[in-house]
């Protein structure tokens, strides 16, 4: 069955490639042609938008037995991908190049290779009577700040479904995933007064004000650190801090009138995450500010939530854990520090596992690829899946 069903799963990876859908950007062309695959089997769709309707969720379903769409299985992928540039890519990023049993292309790997799966194992599913519905969650923007997946989880709450398990495909070399950490990323803006550099009395640098905004973030991680979390799960086992970018300025003897400073919190708990913020955020207004605000009354210091993902949390009881290991015979469970959709699904009260075909290695290199063989590993593990809510 793997071998009648690759050749298509790659044509389709081909195609789905072919849409440069890099977050933010519409996908909407994406989204029309897995909404077409999936009606050609008979899979009833709807979806959810962004504000400006330049991108959508697709949600599809291939009904059980008794036409009930409750208790069914969900496959979700994000369609989008982080940006590639051309000249560093030793093939065109977004056509897909085969070789030495590899297909290359940006999103390959991460995660439009899952994607490729579902969309091949449809007609299997939509060929059979089903115990349970199986469904199809496409989702936008996952890779800045999860936006799209909580459009269509408000809207399936509205509906009144319910599902026994969630499978996110992301690559994990085909492994169970049962838990991973939290992202939160911030910019945060500074406002200073601009002044010749001969007479810094009359100016208020924004970038200076940056660094000690900075220093406090770096006293907090070191205290994240020994904030010794047990059980020891993650690798690193605690939260994590990274300043990632600082941009303000025009020259050296320019007084900086404005500056940011882009960061991001990978926490393990609630907890890692309201310290930082409660920290930082009292720290802005009971001294920064005042400092910024003495010779300059318009100055100001603003942080911006870019997003703020939840952790997914480990389930030792996890239904879809449990059937994954089913599926694929292997028992083994892992965490990742790398954050994902699973949070976001689990606590909409849906069972969640991770686990799809490819390397993390992989995601958001030049030259991302995915492998034949996790390819196939992902079709065997869907049509265990297919055999196993098939009505007998």
């Amino acid at each position: 069955m793997i071998d009648k069903i690759f050749p298509e799963t790659l044509k389709i990876l081909k195609n789905l490639v072919k849409f440069q859908t890099v977050s933010g950007m519409p996908n909407l062309e994406l989204i029309k042609y897995c909404e077409q695959k999936l009606a050609e089997v008979g899979a009833t769709s709807f979806k959810t938008f962004n504000k400006s309707k330049s991108q959508a969720n697709l949600f599809s379903t291939i009904p059980g037995k008794d036409k009930s769409n409750n208790n069914g299985i969900i496959l979700s992928g994000h369609t989008d991908v982080v940006p590639a540039l051309p000249d560093e890519w030793t093939f065109d990023p977004f056509v897909a190049k085969e070789k030495n049993n590899r297909v290359y292309g940006r999103g390959t790997c991460d995660m439009k290779g899952f994607i490729a799966c579902t969309l091949a194992v449809a007609p299997l599913f939509a060929s059979k009577k089903l115990t349970k519905p199986i469904h199809f969650s496409y989702t936008f923007d996952e890779e800045t700040g999860c936006l799209g997946a909580p459009l269509v989880l408000d809207d399936l709450k509205k509906r009144n479904l319910n599902f026994s398990a969630c499978i996110i495909g992301e690559p994990t070399n085909m492994k169970v995933i049962n838990a991973n950490k939290g992202y939160n990323e911030y910019k945060t803006h500074f406002i200073g007064l601009s002044g010749h550099a001969s007479n810094p009395e009359n100016g208020v640098s924004a970038i200076e004000y940056a660094i000690q905004y900075s220093n406090k973030l770096i006293e907090l991680r070191n205290e994240l650190q020994k904030r010794n979390p047990d059980p020891k799960i993650f690798s690193p086992s605690c939260s994590t801090l990274q300043i990632g970018k600082i941009d303000g300025g025009i020259g050296a003897n320019v007084i900086a009138d404005q500056c940011s400073l882009e960061w991001e919190v990978r926490p393990i708990n609630k907890e890692d995450a309201e310290f930082i913020n409660r920290n930082i955020d009292d720290y802005t207004k009971n001294f920064l500010i005042p400092k910024i605000r003495k010779n300059n009354p318009k100055g100001d210091i603003k942080k911006e939530i870019i997003g703020e993902v939840v952790g997914f949390n480990k389930d030792d009881s996890s239904e879809a854990v449990n059937l994954i290991c089913n599926l694929t015979g292997d028992n083994s469970k892992n965490t990742m520090s790398f954050g994902t959709e699973a949070g976001l699904f689990q606590n909409s009260g849906i069972s969640t596992v991770i686990c799809g075909p490819g390397s993390i290695d992989q995601a958001h290199t030049v030259d991302e690829f995915i492998s034949y063989d996790q390819l196939k590993k992902c079709l065997k593990m869907l049509i265990n899946l297919q055999k196993r809510i098939e009505s007998k």
